[in-house]
């Protein structure tokens, strides 16, 4: 019997459905699509699933991202005490205080659930610093190739959700995930988009460039570049801009960066390049999540953001900027950038534009590679589907845990 075959019949042969909580501690929405499609088809597996968030704006995306089911799915909101939103008001300019905070505050209430399921890895603070002795589901948000989605803390979750083989053979390489512990499942976010749509955003028909940088303070090109790219599409009547950066990055004024040990102060955009008929700037809304703006454009201008895989499910024109003067070949944190140009300075911009739709042939060979080697896909069926039927399975044959 194959394994999914099985799956299903370990779960008609449960006793009682698990409980498993669904997890959303962050500032931002960007990471609710990566896990919230999974909820609809646990429920429909006779699970009985809780919806933790953190936010009301988390909340909403969710209730939108899972109307089908909702009625069926318990919603619980956390917050922090006093004393922690006081201390949260210095520190977070540091450290995600907040989100550390709920997660010591709510340990009696995440203690419930057979299982958690999360979107990042400051959760994996329960087990290693909070003593909560509960099974950890992690499914990454974003399939991207930084470097710091491939830490050691991978490894105090029990059961790692992949998109693909490209992140399932890193993860494996530097032994981060265990044989029976992990399951290559594909992008749940995939399952919420209709990917043949084309919203037309400008009343004109130049083509379009979307600038996504993100907001580390070494990787990102913003901190360098934005303005003098800002400013030159501004000036110029060729293209449109749509500027969808990042969420994070125009989520707080300093940006500090432990893994390389670097704190910067991002910059106010002028409101007169906020009122430009061919520029659009969008620095955090529903937007710049749902995939809006990646099926709008014609070319993506970027650095360091994973949303560059989802801008390659239909190939098109690529620009990096490096900005922070990386020696990027061969370094499988920017595998990306073999997916288009990359130039050193906004001088060289608008010769890589004009060019780039002469050159996507050498790229779109590649991207097409990397797509099918980053999201794992199957005919008539849903990542969201598959990823539920993982979690069952797994829950179903965890021998270290009560009937």
């Amino acid at each position: 019997m194959g394994r999914a075959l099985y799956a299903h019949t370990i779960l008609i042969m449960t006793l009682r459905p698990m409980k498993i909580g669904f997890l959303f501690n962050h500032d931002c929405i960007h990471q609710v699509s990566h896990t919230a499609p999974i909820i609809c088809e646990l429920v429909a597996l006779g699970q009985d699933v809780t919806v933790i968030t953190s936010t009301p704006a988390q909340e909403a995306h969710v209730r939108r991202t899972i109307a089908p089911c909702m009625d069926r799915v318990r919603f619980v909101r956390i917050d922090i005490g006093p004393v922690s939103r006081a201390i949260n008001v210095v520190a977070q300019a540091v450290v995600p205080f907040r989100r550390i905070a709920n997660l010591r505050e709510n340990v009696d209430l995440f203690r419930q659930f057979d299982a958690l399921v999360v979107p990042e890895t400051t959760s994996a603070l329960l087990k290693s610093h909070f003593n909560l002795d509960i099974r950890l589901i992690y499914f990454p948000h974003g399939a991207g190739d930084r470097s710091i989605g491939f830490r050691d803390v991978t490894r105090f979750f029990d059961l790692v959700l992949l998109p693909g083989t490209k992140t399932r053979d890193r993860m494996l390489d530097r032994q981060l995930i265990r044989p029976g512990r992990h399951a290559v499942v594909g992008y749940p976010k995939f399952d919420t988009v209709d990917m043949t749509r084309r919203p037309r955003l400008f009343d004109n028909d130049r083509p379009t460039v979307l600038y996504n940088p993100h907001f580390d303070p070494v990787l990102s090109s913003w901190w360098d570049m934005g303005m003098d790219v800002l400013e030159w599409f501004a000036r110029q009547d060729d293209y449109n801009l749509i500027f969808a950066p990042h969420v994070m990055l125009f989520r707080r004024r300093l940006h500090t960066s432990v893994e390389h040990r670097r704190v910067r102060l991002r910059r106010m955009i002028p409101e007169r390049l906020r009122n430009l008929s061919h520029v659009r700037i969008d620095t955090g809304s529903q937007n710049s999540v749902d995939m809006t703006y990646v099926l709008a454009a014609d070319i993506y201008l970027g650095d360091a953001s994973s949303q560059v895989y989802e801008w390659i499910a239909r190939p098109r024109p690529c620009i990096f900027l490096n900005s922070h003067h990386a020696r990027w070949q061969g370094n499988p944190s920017y595998a990306h950038w073999n997916m288009g140009q990359v130039i050193d300075s906004v001088s060289e911009l608008p010769h890589a534009l004009a060019v780039a739709w002469d050159r996507q042939h050498e790229f779109a060979p590649r991207q097409q590679a990397a797509f099918s080697e980053t999201f794992h896909t199957v005919p008539g069926e849903t990542a969201a589907h598959r990823a539920a039927r993982e979690i069952v399975y797994f829950l179903s044959q965890d021998k270290s845990r009560p009937p």
